[in-house]
């Protein structure tokens, strides 16, 4: 494995489409134009290749001055469980490191809340002050 990490990488919009499939993101891919304009949009964008091959990613939306908001992380499965996630959650964080707000949204599953709380992140109900989180999808 020849690994490689970036920022403000130039993605193309099949590398994109892939990356998401390969997690199964389809919410994502059923609208490719779209996934490629959000990727563009974001406040900061990590890649990670392997020998060029675009194999995980992790991008951040917020204003970067009082909120960052980790909108995506997301590494192919040949590539679980190998740091690449880890690296790329950090190298997204490390210019926002006086944000006051980072946050994060994900799915209700066990390596989701080990993984981020081995990060340093806390769940909301388990915050050590009352903190309500609202959401609303379409």
């Amino acid at each position: 494995m020849t690994l490689s990490y970036q920022s403000g990488d130039n993605l193309s919009r099949g590398e994109l489409t892939a990356l998401y499939e390969s997690v199964g993101w389809s919410a994502y891919t059923n609208d490719p134009p779209r996934l490629e304009a959000a990727v563009a949009a974001s406040l900061h964008v990590v890649t990670a290749r392997d020998a060029g091959r675009l194999v995980g990613l992790a991008r951040l939306v917020g204003d970067g001055l009082t909120i960052v908001y980790l909108q995506d992380i997301l590494v192919a499965p040949e590539h679980h469980r190998s740091g690449i996630g880890r690296e790329l959650f950090r190298r997204a964080f490390e210019p926002f490191g006086d944000v006051r707000q980072k946050l994060l949204i994900t799915d209700d599953e066990p390596r989701q809340l080990a993984f981020y709380e081995s990060m340093g992140f806390t769940e909301i109900r388990d915050m050590p002050h009352p903190t309500r989180a609202f959401a609303k999808f379409s």
